[in-house]
């Protein structure tokens, strides 16, 4: 059956009602103010920071030491402008110029000068990645190569990413570096608050559901497995009730510590020492010493058959 035309007609005041609660709400609408980041610019930008960081692994094909240097400055000039826009939106809306996108406050020439920092650092920064790779290779026995760890890991990819907007978080740039880390949650399951700070030599094994908050200070040399959990044990208030901010709520997680699948670790107090092991499935709200190994008691596993029971009894035994 064929869609009927004439209920279209209702189209308009729907439409009416919908552009009537931007007035009425005057909260998630941005109207009447100087542009935000572009969502595409930014991942668009993470997509040539990636390729300067992994030439040749993704779309330009042929690569030599004769070409290489044409490719990356050409890559470096057009993230040099695109940043320069999107960060200077960022600060100017931080700075709560909305209105006035003509303001004295030269907020373009500011993104300069940050997009300017935030570039300078990419050479150190692809020495701290490559022990990142070094450590997925190291750390998984199915793992052939280190070209099979970039091309194919989700792990290294968010860490990538979360670099990348820590770098942006530490020059003190609003919004962008959460886009960047938001998208990376998205794509490949694992959340890296940009603030957390991580040392190198660091692997996340397959990854989904693994979550770093923003206060999470993590050592070199440390493995976390999928679904853990290093968050907030609380969340502290004011008079008023509103969250205090600014203040460490997650973990420490010194060198060469490994976290099991599953495990949970919490509190901004919480300390776990060099050198241990966080077993699955445990939860953790108070320090560990070094050296420490975390696990839970072996649980009982209880089976009952839908047979009659002279023909299989329940049983019950530990694993």
């Amino acid at each position: 059956m064929a869609s009927d035309f004439r209920l279209k007609d209702q189209l308009p005041e729907i439409t009416e009602r919908i552009v009537q609660t931007y007035d009425d709400l005057g909260t998630i609408n941005h109207l009447d103010h100087c542009p935000l980041p572009s969502y595409d610019e930014i991942v668009a930008s993470v997509h040539d920071l990636t390729e300067i960081l992994y030439p040749g692994y993704r779309r330009r094909e042929g690569l030599h030491r004769g070409n290489i240097s044409y490719y990356v400055g050409d890559l470096i000039d057009r993230l040099h402008d695109r940043l320069t826009t999107q960060i200077g939106r960022a600060l100017r809306h931080e700075a709560g110029a909305t209105s006035d996108c003509d303001s004295d406050h030269d907020f373009e020439a500011l993104g300069q000068a940050k997009t300017l920092q935030f570039l300078d650092q990419l050479s150190d920064l692809r020495k701290v990645l490559a022990t990142d790779v070094q450590a997925a290779f190291d750390g998984d026995p199915a793992c052939k190569n280190l070209d099979e760890v970039i091309f194919c890991y989700p792990g290294l990819e968010a860490i990538t990413v979360y670099r990348l907007a820590h770098l942006l978080n530490q020059l003190q740039i609003p919004f962008i570096p959460r886009m960047m880390s938001e998208w990376a949650h998205s794509k490949t399951g694992i959340d890296i608050h940009p603030g957390a700070s991580i040392g190198p030599y660091f692997f996340i094994d397959h990854g989904t559901g693994v979550v770093i908050g923003e206060t999470c200070e993590i050592g070199a040399n440390v493995k976390i497995y999928q679904g853990v959990t290093l968050g907030a044990l609380s969340f502290r208030t004011d008079g008023k009730g509103q969250l205090v901010r600014g203040q460490k709520r997650h973990p420490t997680i010194e060198d060469r510590v490994v976290v099991y699948a599953n495990a949970t670790v919490l509190g901004g107090r919480t300390v776990i020492g060099h050198d241990s092991v966080i077993g699955s499935s445990v939860w953790v709200t108070r320090s560990i010493d070094p050296h420490v190994t975390v696990v839970l008691e072996k649980p009982k596993l209880k089976m009952q058959s839908e047979e009659p029971d002279d023909l299989c009894p329940e049983t019950q035994f530990q694993i």
